[in-house]
């Protein structure tokens, strides 16, 4: 059997790289809704809809779990998809209890989309977390765009993102939190907008570590050759063009790895 990680477009690949590397005797289905990306900034009514045609989709790819590799999707659907499927259900979240646990009580500085900032989760984290309101949150929705259009560099990159960094004197922060998958492409080019004291904290690690040991207690983890198999919004990804596209993100992924 499979394990599938959906999400709105490709950042949920951030996620699949990190499991590809921790689990390398396992077989991955990929399911990016690239008809509807992206959904942070959409109503919640729609995005639980696109969650719940993709969940029914992926139900019938013979996955023995799903993860949802979209902090959005988890804070909108994952506890409804939860109460229809049995399947081991595993979502994201911003890792701000990890940043505050890690760099004690230096300023922490959340990034997400919207939605995700909204939502009725991060409400929560921030009332358990926010000590001594050291917690900031900043929504950063045209990096989806410019992610799911390869654009990571670009002057329009690097002018977003110092527009939006510049009301922050960043010598009082620890860290940022990347609060959406599709944020991990661009740690380079926030790196040099960014003291060097200031490190990047993300979900992934923490997810997949979460996948295995779902799946450990189920007995369900396998020694198979590694496969992925990836679809667009239901539709199986099999021309050459669009199978490149998504092994220059696995690329890039690769190269900001080792970024911190």
């Amino acid at each position: 059997m499979k394990i599938a990680f959906f999400d709105s477009g490709v950042g949920g690949l951030s996620v699949l790289h990190h499991a590809m590397k921790a689990l390398p005797e396992e077989q991955f289905v990929f399911f990016a809704d690239e008809d509807h990306v992206p959904y942070g900034v959409k109503e919640k009514e729609q995005v639980l809809q696109y969650v719940d045609e993709a969940f029914r989709f992926l139900m019938t790819q013979d996955v023995k779990a799903i993860v949802v590799a979209c902090n959005t999707a988890t804070s909108v659907a994952a506890a409804e998809m939860r109460r229809k499927y049995e399947i081991p259900i595993i979502g994201m979240e911003p890792a701000v209890k990890q940043a505050m646990d890690l760099y004690g009580n230096r300023r922490v500085l959340v990034t997400a989309t919207p939605i995700t900032l909204r939502g009725e989760k991060m409400r929560m984290l921030m009332e358990q977390l926010n000590r001594e309101r050291l917690i900031d949150r900043l929504p950063l929705p045209r990096l989806v765009d410019f992610a799911e259009h390869q654009e990571f560099r670009s002057p329009e990159v690097k002018s977003y993102l110092e527009q939006a960094f510049s009301p922050y004197d960043f010598s009082q922060f620890s860290s940022v939190v990347l609060g959406c998958t599709h944020f991990n492409y661009f740690k380079d080019s926030m790196r040099e907008l960014l003291p060097e004291h200031v490190r990047f904290v993300d979900g992934n690690a923490g997810t997949v570590h979460e996948l295995i040991r779902r799946l450990k207690e189920r007995d369900a983890l396998e020694h198979l050759p590694q496969t992925v198999t990836c679809f667009y919004s239901g539709r199986e990804v099999r021309d050459a063009a669009e199978l490149s596209r998504l092994q220059a993100y696995m690329g890039r992924l690769e190269e900001m790895y080792t970024i911190g």
